[in-house]
């Protein structure tokens, strides 16, 4: 399950790229809070800290405002494309047993023969979890996998409490032969077959003033 983290955050009354700015130059992140029927509440987050909590996927925020808690789930978060600052998140509120859809990452666990190339067709697969029990990842074990097998969605052991609400035969991996260098080099030269040296151009000689 995914850790729990704290915000401290702080209302905000001031809206506005200008307001938005000013927010980002003290390093803290606007944001807004919603669900559940309830007004959006617009605050302040700490940038370092927001930055850090973002990274775990589906992380279970618990927003400390004015002295009362909510638990939040991340739904939208802005990054600058450059620097990679967040410039907004769009928070939900959840409660002590909902249940909430979200993508949960895919993560191989243990070892394969080096004849198997794994490609995954799916990252991330699509749950029903309880929003205070969101799975980290969902482990697929690849030992002992072998060349032609699939392993479709429903060969996944899910979490306790995770519900797959798609089609069980969606397919999550296939196992393939490891390329040999020999056909890797001949792909090359392949794709680089129409790249090659371009002949010398062809010159005729000049017409002589003598006939």
């Amino acid at each position: 399950m995914a850790d729990q983290v704290t915000l401290s955050a702080t209302p905000r009354s001031e809206f506005g790229k200008g307001a938005a700015r000013r927010l980002r130059r003290a390093h803290q992140v606007p944001a807004v809070l919603y669900g559940h029927g309830t007004e959006p509440v617009h605050i302040s987050l700490p940038g370092h800290e927001t930055l850090l909590a973002l990274r775990v996927a589906n992380v279970l925020l618990e927003i400390d405002l004015e002295g009362g808690k909510q638990l939040a789930l991340p739904k939208q978060v802005q990054k600058d494309p450059v620097t990679g600052f967040i410039e907004h998140v769009d928070l939900v509120v959840v409660r002590q047993g909902e249940r909430v859809m979200v993508q949960v990452p895919l993560l191989l666990v243990g070892e394969h023969s080096a004849d198997v190339m794994v490609v995954m067709d799916q990252n991330t697969i699509t749950l029903e979890v309880e929003a205070t029990h969101i799975p980290e990842h969902v482990e697929i074990d690849v030992t002992g996998l072998e060349v032609g097998h699939n392993l479709a969605a429903k060969d996944l052991t899910l979490p306790t409490g995770a519900v797959f609400h798609g089609e069980p035969d969606d397919l999550i991996l296939s196992a393939h032969a490891t390329p040999s260098q020999a056909s890797l080099d001949a792909e090359l030269e392949a794709a680089s077959g129409g790249a090659g040296e371009a002949s010398a151009p062809q010159t005729q000689p000049a017409a002589s003033d003598e006939e």
